[in-house]
């Protein structure tokens, strides 16, 4: 998990999080988190190994702490969140030694991970991942939140 740790080090990452943090600093939403980030990354990683799906846990737990990281310019600037994520992280991810293949399939990853329909099943798990990620049924913004009754996870799953 060496390389995770340079993610989680790189200064980038860390510039992008302080951006996400002081601009969710009030929403009464759901926050984009390292706590979220390793809440995917955990949940994916489950069901990768729960359907013998072929990644290596650095490529999912690559993909979970960069697939929001993009969030703030989607407050400033109105960038879909998950194309600045993916060019954040191509940016990232050379630094923190992976390698062409796996940096594409992380960028894919991340790239997809708001889509519900998916070819790959490695795409598959990390969508519900990122959504089983959050507990509706503790939140007080239940109410206000835009989700569909049927995307809110109101019963403990995983």
């Amino acid at each position: 998990m060496e390389r995770i740790q340079k993610i989680w080090e790189h200064p980038l990452y860390q510039q992008c999080l302080s951006r996400i943090r002081a601009l969710e600093e009030n929403r009464i939403f759901c926050r984009h988190t390292p706590e979220h980030f390793l809440d995917v990354a955990r949940l994916a990683w489950i069901q990768v190994l729960e359907q013998g799906l072929d990644v290596s846990r650095p490529v999912v737990y690559g993909a979970a702490l960069l697939h929001d990281i993009g969030r703030f310019r989607q407050y400033e600037e109105q960038i879909p969140h998950e194309q600045a994520s993916a060019e954040l992280a191509e940016q990232i991810l050379p630094a923190c030694g992976f390698s062409l293949r796996e940096t594409r399939q992380i960028l894919d990853m991340i790239g997809s991970h708001r889509r519900k329909e998916h070819s790959d099943p490695v795409n598959a798990a990390f969508y519900r991942a990122d959504k089983l990620s959050r507990c509706c049924f503790l939140c007080r913004a239940r109410e206000e939140c835009d989700w569909s009754p049927e995307k809110k996870n109101l019963t403990i799953k995983y």
